[in-house]
């Protein structure tokens, strides 16, 4: 069995939150990044956060905080390269800091259609919606991502339409929906 490296994505600007750290907005008296990490954490051998901001504070979650190699908030896929780089283990499965629902069995079952159609990449799928900020990839792609960044592309799904990608379905659409505004968090208290 492989060891598999999380990456909690809390890199972005939080801009349709009106520029707050999403990860850090407390619902039901916790942030919403620890509420992602009770779910995700057992799910994995190694948890990473990434983070641009509020270093300290994430590095009180209780994990190693690593910023993006990229500068300029470039999106999910410069969490995904720094993730990459750093992790411990040869799969790497990501999840975003605003999703405090997703589903316990997110990782098994990621891993498991990844194994079976020795793909490089799993993406989380709902009805006929991708998750690709749930997703769980090989360490190899690495190479593949540094050059598609480097070349300025940030797209997650053009990025991934280069590689062997299964999409895993999942019945429970809630456990994917992400809370982008004050309204949404309040609507989840």
């Amino acid at each position: 069995m492989n060891c598999i490296t999380g990456i909690l994505l809390a890199g972005g600007q939080g801009r349709r939150m009106g520029g707050v750290d999403k990860g850090l907005q407390l619902l039901r008296g916790k942030p919403m990044a620890q509420h992602v990490i009770e779910r995700f954490a057992p799910q994995v051998d190694e948890l990473l956060i990434n983070a641009n901001k509020n270093i300290e504070q994430y590095q009180a979650l209780g994990y190693r905080v690593i910023p993006d190699a990229i500068g300029g908030f470039v999106g999910p896929l410069a969490g995904l390269h720094r993730g990459l780089s750093e992790a411990a283990h040869p799969l790497v499965v990501t999840a975003p800091c605003d999703s405090p629902f997703l589903p316990l069995d997110l990782v098994a079952q990621l891993k498991t259609a990844l194994d079976v159609h020795q793909a490089e990449l799993a993406v989380a799928k709902t009805g006929d919606q991708p998750h690709p900020v749930f997703s769980l990839c090989k360490k190899s792609v690495l190479p593949g991502l540094t050059a598609f960044l480097e070349s300025g592309g940030r797209k997650i799904d053009l990025w991934y339409s280069q590689l062997k990608v299964v999409e895993v379905q999942f019945a429970d659409e809630a456990a994917f929906q992400n809370i982008n505004t004050r309204e949404e968090l309040t609507a989840h208290e």
